[in-house]
Protein backbone atom coordinates (compact mmCIF):
# COMPACT_ATOMS: atom_id res chain seq x y z
CA UNK A 1 0.00 0.00 0.00
CA UNK A 2 1.16 3.52 -0.78
CA UNK A 3 1.83 6.49 1.46
CA UNK A 4 -0.37 9.18 -0.09
CA UNK A 5 -0.71 12.94 0.11
CA UNK A 6 -4.28 13.74 -0.89
CA UNK A 7 -5.04 17.13 -2.48
CA UNK A 8 -8.65 18.09 -3.17
CA UNK A 9 -11.31 20.59 -2.16
CA UNK A 10 -14.94 20.14 -3.37
CA UNK A 11 -17.38 17.29 -2.94
CA UNK A 12 -16.14 15.75 -6.21
CA UNK A 13 -12.90 14.78 -4.44
CA UNK A 14 -14.44 13.14 -1.35
CA UNK A 15 -15.19 9.70 -2.91
CA UNK A 16 -11.54 9.43 -4.00
CA UNK A 17 -10.31 10.17 -0.47
CA UNK A 18 -12.74 7.60 0.95
CA UNK A 19 -11.71 5.02 -1.66
CA UNK A 20 -8.01 5.44 -0.90
CA UNK A 21 -8.64 4.85 2.79
CA UNK A 22 -10.94 1.91 2.05
CA UNK A 23 -8.23 0.34 -0.09
CA UNK A 24 -5.77 0.51 2.81
CA UNK A 25 -3.52 3.34 1.63
CA UNK A 26 -1.88 5.52 4.28
CA UNK A 27 -2.87 9.19 4.09
CA UNK A 28 0.14 11.25 5.13
CA UNK A 29 -1.80 14.53 4.99
CA UNK A 30 -4.74 16.15 3.24
CA UNK A 31 -4.32 19.44 1.40
CA UNK A 32 -7.34 21.54 0.49
CA UNK A 33 -8.30 25.14 -0.16
CA UNK A 34 -8.65 27.37 2.91
CA UNK A 35 -12.11 27.98 4.38
CA UNK A 36 -13.91 30.83 2.67
CA UNK A 37 -16.96 32.94 3.59
CA UNK A 38 -20.26 31.44 2.53
CA UNK A 39 -22.76 33.51 0.55
CA UNK A 40 -25.15 33.84 3.47
CA UNK A 41 -23.90 35.12 6.78
CA UNK A 42 -20.32 35.38 5.47
CA UNK A 43 -19.18 32.75 7.94
CA UNK A 44 -16.04 30.92 6.93
CA UNK A 45 -16.89 27.43 5.70
CA UNK A 46 -14.37 24.60 5.26
CA UNK A 47 -14.37 22.70 1.98
CA UNK A 48 -16.12 19.35 1.65
CA UNK A 49 -12.74 17.60 1.70
CA UNK A 50 -11.64 19.36 4.88
CA UNK A 51 -14.86 18.39 6.62
CA UNK A 52 -14.46 14.74 5.60
CA UNK A 53 -10.77 14.61 6.48
CA UNK A 54 -11.43 16.02 9.94
CA UNK A 55 -14.20 13.45 10.46
CA UNK A 56 -11.61 10.78 9.66
CA UNK A 57 -9.02 12.27 12.01
CA UNK A 58 -6.56 13.09 9.23
CA UNK A 59 -4.04 15.92 9.26
CA UNK A 60 -5.39 18.81 7.16
CA UNK A 61 -3.29 21.57 5.62
CA UNK A 62 -4.86 24.61 3.92
CA UNK A 63 -2.08 26.79 2.48
CA UNK A 64 -3.11 29.79 0.39
CA UNK A 65 -0.37 28.89 -2.10
CA UNK A 66 2.50 26.43 -2.45
CA UNK A 67 5.20 28.73 -3.82
CA UNK A 68 7.23 29.32 -0.66
CA UNK A 69 10.24 27.18 0.15
CA UNK A 70 8.81 26.50 3.62
CA UNK A 71 5.57 25.06 2.18
CA UNK A 72 7.47 23.01 -0.38
CA UNK A 73 9.85 21.66 2.27
CA UNK A 74 6.94 20.74 4.53
CA UNK A 75 5.31 18.91 1.60
CA UNK A 76 8.48 16.99 0.76
CA UNK A 77 9.06 16.11 4.43
CA UNK A 78 5.90 13.97 4.38
CA UNK A 79 7.86 11.34 2.46
CA UNK A 80 4.95 10.34 0.24
CA UNK A 81 5.03 7.68 -2.43
CA UNK A 82 2.47 9.62 -4.46
CA UNK A 83 0.25 12.69 -4.31
CA UNK A 84 -3.31 12.21 -5.55
CA UNK A 85 -4.95 15.40 -6.79
CA UNK A 86 -8.69 15.75 -7.40
CA UNK A 87 -10.07 19.24 -8.07
CA UNK A 88 -7.63 20.82 -5.63
CA UNK A 89 -7.74 24.31 -7.13
CA UNK A 90 -4.13 25.45 -6.67
CA UNK A 91 -1.25 25.30 -9.15
CA UNK A 92 1.45 22.83 -8.09
CA UNK A 93 4.98 24.22 -8.52
CA UNK A 94 7.63 21.91 -9.96
CA UNK A 95 9.26 21.14 -6.57
CA UNK A 96 5.85 19.87 -5.36
CA UNK A 97 5.31 17.82 -8.52
CA UNK A 98 8.73 16.24 -8.08
CA UNK A 99 8.61 15.53 -4.33
CA UNK A 100 6.66 12.23 -4.13
CA UNK A 101 8.47 9.12 -5.37
CA UNK A 102 5.78 8.45 -7.99
CA UNK A 103 5.03 12.11 -8.62
CA UNK A 104 1.55 13.64 -8.58
CA UNK A 105 -1.46 11.91 -10.17
CA UNK A 106 -4.60 13.82 -11.11
CA UNK A 107 -8.18 12.55 -11.21
CA UNK A 108 -9.64 14.72 -13.99
CA UNK A 109 -13.34 14.76 -14.89
CA UNK A 110 -13.08 14.57 -18.67
CA UNK A 111 -11.73 12.38 -21.44
CA UNK A 112 -8.51 14.24 -22.08
CA UNK A 113 -7.43 16.04 -24.16
CA UNK A 114 -11.03 17.29 -24.38
CA UNK A 115 -11.92 19.80 -21.68
CA UNK A 116 -8.64 20.58 -20.01
CA UNK A 117 -9.11 23.17 -17.30
CA UNK A 118 -11.41 24.32 -14.53
CA UNK A 119 -14.97 23.42 -15.57
CA UNK A 120 -14.96 20.22 -17.65
CA UNK A 121 -18.34 18.94 -16.45
CA UNK A 122 -20.25 22.16 -17.14
CA UNK A 123 -18.57 22.57 -20.54
CA UNK A 124 -19.32 19.02 -21.62
CA UNK A 125 -23.05 19.49 -20.91
CA UNK A 126 -23.18 22.94 -22.53
CA UNK A 127 -21.49 21.62 -25.66
CA UNK A 128 -23.95 18.76 -25.99
CA UNK A 129 -21.29 16.05 -25.60
CA UNK A 130 -22.81 12.57 -25.56
CA UNK A 131 -19.96 11.08 -23.54
CA UNK A 132 -17.86 12.29 -20.63
CA UNK A 133 -15.56 10.34 -18.35
CA UNK A 134 -12.51 10.40 -16.10
CA UNK A 135 -8.83 10.43 -16.96
CA UNK A 136 -6.12 9.50 -14.45
CA UNK A 137 -3.15 11.61 -15.49
CA UNK A 138 0.48 12.03 -14.48
CA UNK A 139 0.78 15.71 -13.65
CA UNK A 140 3.32 18.05 -15.20
CA UNK A 141 3.76 21.81 -15.37
CA UNK A 142 1.23 22.36 -18.20
CA UNK A 143 -2.53 22.70 -17.64
CA UNK A 144 -3.83 19.10 -17.73
CA UNK A 145 -1.26 18.19 -20.39
CA UNK A 146 0.40 15.20 -18.71
CA UNK A 147 0.41 11.62 -19.98
CA UNK A 148 -2.67 9.49 -19.39
CA UNK A 149 -2.46 6.53 -17.03
CA UNK A 150 -6.06 5.27 -17.16
CA UNK A 151 -9.44 6.46 -18.41
CA UNK A 152 -13.10 5.41 -18.42
CA UNK A 153 -16.16 6.71 -20.26
CA UNK A 154 -19.65 7.58 -19.03
CA UNK A 155 -22.64 8.56 -21.16
CA UNK A 156 -24.05 11.92 -20.09
CA UNK A 157 -27.68 11.29 -21.03
CA UNK A 158 -30.02 13.75 -19.32
CA UNK A 159 -27.87 14.26 -16.23
CA UNK A 160 -27.49 17.74 -14.81
CA UNK A 161 -24.17 19.05 -13.51
CA UNK A 162 -24.69 17.78 -9.96
CA UNK A 163 -25.71 14.30 -11.10
CA UNK A 164 -22.83 14.03 -13.56
CA UNK A 165 -20.38 15.29 -10.93
CA UNK A 166 -21.52 12.62 -8.45
CA UNK A 167 -21.27 9.82 -11.00
CA UNK A 168 -17.88 10.92 -12.32
CA UNK A 169 -16.58 11.27 -8.75
CA UNK A 170 -17.46 7.62 -8.06
CA UNK A 171 -16.00 6.52 -11.37
CA UNK A 172 -12.79 8.45 -10.73
CA UNK A 173 -12.40 7.01 -7.24
CA UNK A 174 -12.74 3.46 -8.54
CA UNK A 175 -10.40 4.09 -11.46
CA UNK A 176 -7.71 5.63 -9.23
CA UNK A 177 -7.81 2.82 -6.68
CA UNK A 178 -7.60 0.22 -9.44
CA UNK A 179 -4.55 1.96 -10.86
CA UNK A 180 -2.79 1.97 -7.46
CA UNK A 181 -4.02 -1.50 -6.47
CA UNK A 182 -0.90 -3.60 -6.97
CA UNK A 183 2.45 -1.81 -6.89
CA UNK A 184 4.21 -5.10 -7.62
CA UNK A 185 2.54 -5.34 -11.03
CA UNK A 186 3.63 -3.39 -14.06
CA UNK A 187 1.03 -0.73 -14.87
CA UNK A 188 0.41 0.17 -18.51
CA UNK A 189 2.84 2.64 -20.04
CA UNK A 190 1.65 6.26 -19.74
CA UNK A 191 0.09 7.42 -22.99
CA UNK A 192 0.86 10.93 -24.26
CA UNK A 193 -2.25 12.96 -24.95
CA UNK A 194 -3.00 13.36 -28.66
CA UNK A 195 -2.53 16.79 -30.17
CA UNK A 196 -5.88 16.58 -31.94
CA UNK A 197 -9.10 17.31 -30.08
CA UNK A 198 -7.71 19.64 -27.41
CA UNK A 199 -10.36 21.91 -25.87
CA UNK A 200 -10.26 24.12 -22.78
CA UNK A 201 -12.93 24.24 -20.09
CA UNK A 202 -12.76 27.85 -18.97
CA UNK A 203 -14.16 28.76 -15.57
CA UNK A 204 -17.88 29.57 -15.73
CA UNK A 205 -18.59 33.30 -15.93
CA UNK A 206 -21.70 34.52 -14.10
CA UNK A 207 -22.98 36.09 -17.30
CA UNK A 208 -23.19 32.63 -18.89
CA UNK A 209 -25.82 31.51 -16.40
CA UNK A 210 -28.45 33.90 -17.79
CA UNK A 211 -30.76 31.97 -20.09
CA UNK A 212 -30.46 32.96 -23.73
CA UNK A 213 -33.80 32.54 -25.50
CA UNK A 214 -32.17 33.35 -28.85
CA UNK A 215 -30.60 29.88 -28.81
CA UNK A 216 -32.35 26.70 -29.99
CA UNK A 217 -34.41 24.98 -27.30
CA UNK A 218 -31.90 22.11 -27.09
CA UNK A 219 -29.12 24.56 -26.18
CA UNK A 220 -31.29 26.36 -23.61
CA UNK A 221 -32.20 23.04 -21.98
CA UNK A 222 -28.48 22.24 -21.78
CA UNK A 223 -27.91 25.59 -20.05
CA UNK A 224 -30.44 24.54 -17.41
CA UNK A 225 -28.74 21.18 -16.84
CA UNK A 226 -25.21 22.58 -16.93
CA UNK A 227 -25.86 25.00 -14.07
CA UNK A 228 -28.22 22.90 -11.93
CA UNK A 229 -28.58 23.16 -9.05
CA UNK A 230 -25.83 25.77 -8.60
CA UNK A 231 -25.22 28.47 -9.62
CA UNK A 232 -28.53 27.98 -11.46
CA UNK A 233 -29.57 29.18 -14.90
CA UNK A 234 -31.94 32.13 -14.62
CA UNK A 235 -34.17 34.68 -16.29
CA UNK A 236 -35.49 37.99 -15.01
CA UNK A 237 -39.09 39.13 -14.63
CA UNK A 238 -40.62 41.88 -12.54
CA UNK A 239 -37.21 42.89 -11.23
CA UNK A 240 -36.58 39.42 -9.80
CA UNK A 241 -34.37 36.56 -10.89
CA UNK A 242 -36.06 33.20 -11.36
CA UNK A 243 -33.84 30.14 -11.56
CA UNK A 244 -34.71 27.16 -13.73
CA UNK A 245 -33.40 24.06 -11.96
CA UNK A 246 -34.97 21.54 -14.34
CA UNK A 247 -36.77 21.73 -17.68
CA UNK A 248 -37.56 19.62 -20.71
CA UNK A 249 -38.15 20.26 -24.40
CA UNK A 250 -41.72 21.10 -25.31
CA UNK A 251 -43.93 21.67 -28.34
CA UNK A 252 -44.57 25.26 -29.29
CA UNK A 253 -43.19 28.23 -31.12
CA UNK A 254 -43.22 31.98 -30.80
CA UNK A 255 -41.00 35.00 -30.38
CA UNK A 256 -37.82 34.10 -28.51
CA UNK A 257 -38.54 34.45 -24.79
CA UNK A 258 -42.33 34.43 -25.18
CA UNK A 259 -44.37 32.66 -22.49
CA UNK A 260 -46.69 30.40 -24.48
CA UNK A 261 -49.17 29.09 -21.92
CA UNK A 262 -50.20 28.85 -18.27
CA UNK A 263 -47.62 26.08 -17.65
CA UNK A 264 -44.75 28.55 -18.27
CA UNK A 265 -43.69 26.99 -21.56
CA UNK A 266 -41.17 29.41 -23.07
CA UNK A 267 -40.36 29.84 -26.75
CA UNK A 268 -36.75 29.81 -27.89
CA UNK A 269 -35.32 30.75 -31.27
CA UNK A 270 -36.19 27.23 -32.34
CA UNK A 271 -38.63 25.14 -30.29
CA UNK A 272 -39.57 25.65 -26.66
CA UNK A 273 -38.79 24.47 -23.14
CA UNK A 274 -41.09 23.78 -20.21
CA UNK A 275 -39.65 24.33 -16.72
CA UNK A 276 -40.37 21.60 -14.16
CA UNK A 277 -38.47 22.97 -11.12
CA UNK A 278 -37.96 26.68 -10.48
CA UNK A 279 -36.74 28.87 -7.63
CA UNK A 280 -37.35 32.45 -6.58
CA UNK A 281 -34.60 34.41 -4.85
CA UNK A 282 -34.38 33.48 -1.18
CA UNK A 283 -36.89 30.62 -1.45
CA UNK A 284 -36.79 26.89 -1.93
CA UNK A 285 -37.26 24.95 -5.16
CA UNK A 286 -40.87 24.69 -6.34
CA UNK A 287 -42.99 23.68 -9.28
CA UNK A 288 -43.92 26.28 -11.93
CA UNK A 289 -47.54 25.99 -10.76
CA UNK A 290 -46.57 27.00 -7.23
CA UNK A 291 -44.46 29.86 -8.58
CA UNK A 292 -47.28 31.23 -10.72
CA UNK A 293 -49.78 31.24 -7.84
CA UNK A 294 -47.92 34.08 -6.19
CA UNK A 295 -45.88 35.50 -9.05
CA UNK A 296 -47.79 36.18 -12.24
CA UNK A 297 -46.08 35.56 -15.58
CA UNK A 298 -49.04 35.53 -17.97
CA UNK A 299 -49.03 33.93 -21.39
CA UNK A 300 -47.81 36.38 -23.99
CA UNK A 301 -45.13 37.87 -21.72
CA UNK A 302 -41.80 38.35 -23.52
CA UNK A 303 -38.97 37.49 -21.16
CA UNK A 304 -35.71 39.39 -21.76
Amino acid sequence: MARVIFMGSPAFAVPTLDALIGAGHQIAAVYCQPPRPAQRGKRFQPTAVQKRAEELGLEVRTPVRLRSEDEQSAFAALGADVAVVAAYGLILPQPVLDAPRMGCINVHASLLPRWRGAAPIHRAILAGDEVSGVTIMQMEAGLDTGPMLSRAELRIGRRNAAELTDDLAKLGASLLVDYLADPASSPPEPQPQPHEGVTYAAKIDKAETRLDWSLPAEAVERQVRAFAPAPGAWFEHGGERIKLLAAHLAEGSGVAGQVLDEALTIACEGGAIRPTVVQRAGRGAMSPQDLLRGFAIPAGTILP
